[in-house]
């Protein structure tokens, strides 16, 4: 924990020195100390807008892995799947989200769920993907030893083919973590009454920038710690799987 945190003083240092030398205005650029003062002052605010935030936020998250891992158990064991289904996850993932938000909130209105369902598209893809990867590199092998001794395509999926792709699903879960709050802060700049996203965008309107960057800090260590958090279950899912980081 020394280390994080010697990081984050020496940035914080950094920054403040920056300020200082180019005194650059307040409204464009505040300083560490102006940061800390409006999260003070706005700490209720922002207490209550960062629940509803984090709520959109851990359930895109868990329906994003849901839907992700599926689908990519369905890819492995379909070949139909796989011609039809695949194509179409990777279009979606080429339209940019935000361009999707405008529909998905006039189709599901400006309450919680929209924001949810943009979580679980930002989440969904990279779940997907390396779930599906780590599935498909599994040992031949492994697989031909357990044809041999008579597994069915069921036991060798859920025996053999899940297990070795654990890490690799831990790694897109991982990056999806870090991710997730993009999904719901962008719905919220969309069309929102409430949410870490919509306090930012009334605050930049207002020129309360010591304000919107406090949010952001907010935001930022939403992702840091949802990533640190899934890393440890991960590390814990896959301890078998070592670690040969020097």
């Amino acid at each position: 924990m020394i280390r994080p945190l010697v990081t984050a003083a020496g940035f914080l240092v950094l920054w403040e020195v920056i300020v200082r030398v180019t005194e650059v205005p307040s409204f464009i650029f505040p300083s560490p100390i102006a940061v800390a003062e409006a999260f003070w002052v706005s700490r209720e605010l922002i207490g209550w807008n960062f629940l509803i935030t984090f709520t959109e936020v851990i359930c895109g998250l868990v329906l994003g892995t849901l839907f992700g891992a599926s689908n990519a158990l369905l890819l492995i064991r379909s070949p139909a799947a796989r011609r039809w289904l695949l194509p179409f996850i990777v279009f979606t993932q080429a339209v940019p989200v935000f361009l999707i938000a405008p529909v998905l909130i006039y189709a599901l209105g400006f309450g919680i769920f929209s924001k949810i369902v943009m979580t679980t598209l930002v989440v969904y893809f990279p779940v997907t993907a390396a779930f599906y990867d780590g599935l498909r590199r599994t040992d031949p092998g492994w697989l031909e030893m357990a044809r041999v001794m008579g597994a069915s395509p069921r036991a060798a999926l859920w025996k053999i083919r899940v297990p070795a792709a654990l890490p690799a699903f831990g790694s897109g879960l991982r990056m999806a973590a870090a991710y997730a709050p993009v999904g719901a802060i962008m719905g919220e700049w969309i069309a929102a009454s409430q949410g870490l996203g919509y306090q930012i965008d009334y605050a930049n309107g207002r020129t309360k920038t010591a304000l919107a960057f406090a949010l952001t800090v907010v935001i930022a260590l939403m992702g840091v710690t949802l990533y640190w958090l899934v890393g440890k279950l991960v590390k814990r899912m896959t301890r078998w799987a070592g670690d040969s980081t020097l």
